[in-house]
């Protein structure tokens, strides 16, 4: 059977677009061969890369030197940077039957792509995950006149499209009404290995873990048996131990869209309540992971914090180490605000493909994805997130009332992990690539 090939682009760092790398990896399953064009950094998930039907073409980024031009020259020098090396990055490499190109950015992938699928006569599909005029607003403001510039490519370019996929049916009225753009739904699903897992992988991890972070290790003498949050008894069974921290997690992106600053104030208050009342609360370990470009700047905040009652870290993650630190925690936090208010945060589906229930904030069309007191909470403020985190954790992990609700919680999100990533892939994605 002749395969026939499909280039995946990501105007960005591959290892950091789980979305685009689960296109790939299921084009690779259902036959096709597979270009996956992008930016090298952190590593793609092991099954992409064992792949012999997946390809790596990665660009080479931006000169250093030019950081130092002014912003307006910055941005058209690296546009023709960009323009230039995705377009020999597509040109010097097996001719591709279809394109997947990531939006955003829009600039200049979308021109980019769509010349390069009218030459080789390429159908010329976008997945459209953001608006790219909406996340440039945020550092340039609404009214600058590079945003509605912006906006005008990305209409004209998407209107170019064969087909068109998106992240949320908000998203799909919103290109139907206002772009003239019809596109198909296809919501995050987990892949297979973001599951729920055992107390002996949980233990396993928090071992790993503790050679690195002192906080999940144990003053214990056998330092082998026990970690902070479990034991192992002498015939070997591994227990989750009664007098453990409770375990709180948040992956970030560390961008604008972000308010970490709640997350902060929610913590504050939780320290405060501990201090009042030590017996009720459980000393609380706040594991934050990903990059992103305000990283350091909160790092330096957190610094200052003279906490006694909540640590909080921020590991890197192997990618196998990911979905098992989620597997592993109490409660999930998620701060992505949605610079347009149509999309969902991939986050949160993989918390949920773990069993975490999690605190989200709420906006547009988050609904879509989190059922308020169903299978987790929404919040608009600090206020109401430290509410959460104090009702969650209250006289943890003993309270029956609080386990109930958990427990409701996580048989909501059970019957959410029924349809994973493949199968909801073939259903809505596959007919685009083969009609």
């Amino acid at each position: 059977m002749v395969r026939k090939n499909v280039a995946v682009v990501v105007l960005g760092d591959i290892g950091r677009s789980p979305r685009m790398q689960y296109h790939a990896l299921s084009f690779a399953k259902e036959g096709f061969e597979v270009d996956l064009i992008g930016y090298d950094g952190s590593e793609p998930i092991k099954e992409l890369v064992e792949n012999s039907h997946v390809n790596f073409h990665y660009m080479r980024p931006c000169p250093e030197f030019l950081r130092h031009c002014p912003r307006m020259v910055l941005y058209a020098l690296k546009v023709i940077w960009q323009s230039l090396t995705l377009l020999f990055a597509l040109l010097f490499k097996k001719r591709s039957n279809h394109v997947l190109v990531q939006n955003p950015p829009a600039v200049p992938t979308l021109a980019v792509c769509w010349f390069y699928s009218l030459c080789v006569r390429a159908n010329y599909v976008i997945d459209w995950h953001n608006y790219g005029y909406s996340i440039m607003a945020l550092t340039l403001g609404k009214s600058h006149k590079l945003i509605r510039v912006s906006e005008l490519f990305e209409r004209t370019y998407g209107k170019l499209s064969d087909g068109n996929i998106c992240v949320t049916a908000a998203m799909k009225t919103d290109l139907k009404e206002n772009w003239g753009i019809m596109a198909t739904t296809h919501y995050d699903r987990p892949p297979h290995y973001f599951r729920p897992i055992t107390d002996v992988e949980k233990h396993n991890l928090f071992q790993k873990l503790a050679q690195i972070y002192p906080v999940f290790g144990s003053n214990d003498d056998c330092v082998n048996a026990v970690t902070a949050f479990t034991k192992m008894t002498e015939d070997g069974k591994v227990l989750l131990r009664h007098d453990r921290p409770a375990l709180l997690v948040s992956s970030t992106s560390w961008t604008e869209d972000e308010d970490f600053s709640i997350l902060l104030s929610a913590l504050q208050e939780y320290e405060d309540a501990r201090n009042l009342e030590t017996a009720s609360y459980p000393y609380l370990v706040c594991a934050v992971t990903g990059k992103g470009p305000l990283k350091d700047y909160y790092k330096t905040i957190i610094a200052d914090k003279q906490w006694k009652n909540v640590k909080i870290i921020t590991p890197w993650l192997q990618p196998e180490d990911y979905p098992t630190l989620l597997a592993s925690a109490d409660l999930g936090v998620c701060l992505h605000t949605s610079s347009s208010g149509l999309d969902l945060p991939m986050k949160v589906v993989d918390m949920f493909g773990c069993g975490l229930p999690v605190c989200a904030y709420s906006y547009g069309c988050l609904h879509e994805l989190v059922k308020h007191k169903i299978n987790g909470y929404e919040f608009t403020n600090s206020s109401e997130l430290s509410e959460q985190l104090q009702t969650w954790f209250y006289r943890f992990p003993e309270n029956e009332t609080q386990q109930r609700i958990a427990e409701s919680f996580r048989y909501e999100l059970r019957k959410f992990q029924q349809l994973r990533w493949h199968e909801n892939w073939k259903f809505n994605v596959m007919p685009i690539f083969t009609n």
